[in-house]
């Protein structure tokens, strides 16, 4: 069975594809190289604005499932430059939808807790997306792209992503924050922002199970706390042997220069029980296996 992975290079697919060994044969997509020795892993550099590359690619692969994790996720960067993300959001999610219909291909998106407006929280896969910012409006837009494109797809909406990179780069909070807190330096967080925080170990897991097996349509993919993002930080901060006073509460809607944030979108992940044999864990539990997790 052969896996395509984009954002090879990214924090999600780098869990995704050391989890990947020995179970698929995988094909990552990304425009920095990453050198591999595994003969399971093959590693093909490309721009995914190009379309008629990314084409031929598709075709010389012929994948059995793919999953999308490439994005413009920085939110503010999205916000203050809208074109380039519809382009690499929309346009790219749009161009692999139809490439993965015409292989036959079954297709994860991943999508984000951030499509709800904060509002309610504890969203089920059935609640309404209503984006506040220009990155949320991408992905809710991307949602409705994959699901139209076949029946046999999958959106997974993703909380609060935390861990420690697996493979390659990619942007992680809680690698940030340990650097700073060597340091001795105070870090913000809002107390305003409620999420489910999922470990990225789990995530790549349950990513992996649904490119495998007949489940189709949404699924959330959150961890069993609803936290807000002030106490997450200071319970890895004491776990780490840290002082909790370097975590400092703040509240992001009064942050000059961000776009709008929702304030709770903690989502419910019974779904995800029932359905996955990747069992969903605590924010505690997902901190020791990502802390500890060796590939």
């Amino acid at each position: 069975m052969k896996l395509l992975v984009t954002g090879f290079n990214g924090f999600v697919a780098g869990s995704v594809i050391a989890q990947a060994k020995g179970k698929w044969e995988v094909h990552g997509i990304d425009l920095a190289e990453i050198p591999t020795n595994d003969p399971h892993i093959f590693y093909h550099k490309l721009d995914l604005l190009d379309d008629k590359k990314l084409t031929d690619l598709f075709r010389k692969i012929a994948p059995d499932a793919v999953i999308h994790t490439a994005a413009m996720a920085n939110i503010d960067v999205c916000q203050n430059n809208q074109e380039r993300a519809g382009q690499v959001n929309i346009g790219i999610t749009k161009t692999i939808a139809r490439l993965s219909h015409e292989m036959g291909a079954k297709m994860i998106l991943c999508s984000t807790d951030s499509v709800f407006d904060g509002t309610k929280g504890n969203y089920c896969e059935n609640d309404t997306p209503n984006p506040i910012n220009f990155y949320a409006e991408t992905k809710a837009n991307a949602e409705q792209i994959v699901l139209s494109a076949s029946d046999k797809n999958v959106v997974t909406r993703l909380s609060l992503v935390m861990g420690l990179p697996v493979m390659g780069q990619g942007n992680s909070f809680l690698a940030d924050t340990i650097e700073k807190l060597k340091k001795g330096i105070r870090i913000p967080f809002p107390a305003n922002e409620i999420r489910t925080p999922i470990d990225v170990i789990t995530l790549g897991r349950a990513l992996l199970e649904l490119a495998g097996n007949q489940f189709s349509g949404i699924i959330h993919l959150a961890g069993n706390s609803k936290i807000n993002r002030y106490q997450i930080a200071r319970e890895i901060a004491v776990t780490l042997g840290f002082s909790p006073d370097l975590i400092q509460s703040t509240d992001s809607s009064a942050m000059e220069g961000r776009a709008t944030r929702p304030n709770d979108v903690s989502m419910d992940n019974s779904l995800a029980k029932k359905t996955l044999r990747t069992p969903m864990l605590s924010l505690s539990e997902g901190l020791e296996l990502t802390l500890n997790f060796k590939i």
